[in-house]
């Protein structure tokens, strides 16, 4: 009888050995069986191929002697690879049929998602790597709505001539805010899209580079508007947006509405007697001479967080 349990305790544990095995493994199976799905082979058959010279017989204007595939010397490029059949597939029977186009792969052809699994099958280290399921690849944007092998116009085989414009495609709204008096320094040419976000994809919020929240991103460069501060202000602790609009705007320091507006806000109540809103506290003073002039900051400069002892009023 003894013997018996022990040989179903040992049976038993051996299943639930193998259980979790099972279970240990399945996770990298499955994302193996799912890389595997999207990735893009094409024939090793050497006679299926027409070589480039045959390919510049007819596209001769769309070589990429000078882009950044053909200068590039890393041999999973096009041009140290199968030339333009690294990209297209085998040409042979293309040629052989007269240009029939459904005999080679035309990735403008296809949809955004299936085009970008081709040049994923290269560019797949680094940022890249985090394309697939991104904002943009959700939204069907794919490396072809941005990039042109052939014929590109700006840096990083871009379309347009710059980052901005290129963004500015679908981001209309964020070019219109750039163009307002206060702007982030991208019109200047001092800063790229590409300084705060990362359009390949992001483990952070709104793709970008740096932090996991907008104001770890703001303050790695604004550093002296981090803290922690003895006095927090509340806006500041929550987010930078809050008050500042990041790509531009029509007020001071790229504030969301002029002030006192801004403040007033979240501050609809004032403790201030109304000699200070109406200028008489001062001697000599009128009504177009108020004490705040024109800001709330005059007295409440400290207002991203003081360290002060006396600085929960944030004053000077």
């Amino acid at each position: 009888m003894l013997s018996t349990r022990h040989h179903q305790r040992a049976g038993l544990a051996v299943v639930v050995i193998g259980i979790a095995i099972a279970l240990f493994c399945l996770p990298s199976s499955v994302s193996a069986a799912g890389k595997a799905a999207r990735a893009v082979a094409f024939s090793q058959d050497a006679g299926d191929y027409a070589g480039q010279d045959t390919c510049l017989t007819c596209h001769e204007s769309q070589t990429y002697k000078g882009t950044m595939h053909g200068l590039a010397s890393n041999p999973r490029t096009p041009a140290a690879g199968r030339g333009c059949e690294s990209c297209h597939g085998p040409g042979k029977a293309h040629a052989e049929a007269g240009g029939d186009t459904s005999k080679i792969v035309r990735l403008a052809q296809l949809k955004p998602q299936e085009a970008s699994e081709y040049c994923t099958s290269c560019h797949d280290r680094g940022t890249h790597a985090l394309f697939a399921g991104s904002q943009h690849d959700q939204r069907n944007v794919g490396c072809l709505s941005c990039h042109s092998v052939h014929h590109p116009k700006g840096e990083t085989q871009l379309k347009a001539a710059s980052q901005r414009e290129q963004c500015g495609t679908c981001h209309k709204n964020i070019v219109n805010k750039q163009n307002r008096f206060n702007h982030m320094p991208v019109r200047e040419g001092k800063l790229e899209c590409s300084s705060c976000h990362n359009v390949h994809g992001s483990t952070n919020v709104r793709l970008l580079k740096t932090g996991t929240t907008v104001d770890e991103s703001c303050t790695s460069c604004h550093a002296e508007k981090r803290g922690p501060y003895l006095w927090e202000h509340a806006p500041v602790a929550n987010a930078c947006v809050t008050c500042h609009d990041p790509h531009g705007s029509n007020n001071d320091r790229m504030l969301q509405a002029k002030q006192p507006f801004l403040c007033q806000r979240c501050h609809v109540t004032s403790r201030h007697p109304p000699t200070v809103y109406e200028g008489f506290l001062l001697q000599n003073s009128t009504n177009g001479n108020k004490i705040f002039g024109r800001s709330c900051t005059v007295c409440h400069s400290q207002i991203h967080g003081s360290n002060s002892p006396n600085g929960k009023a944030f004053l000077r």
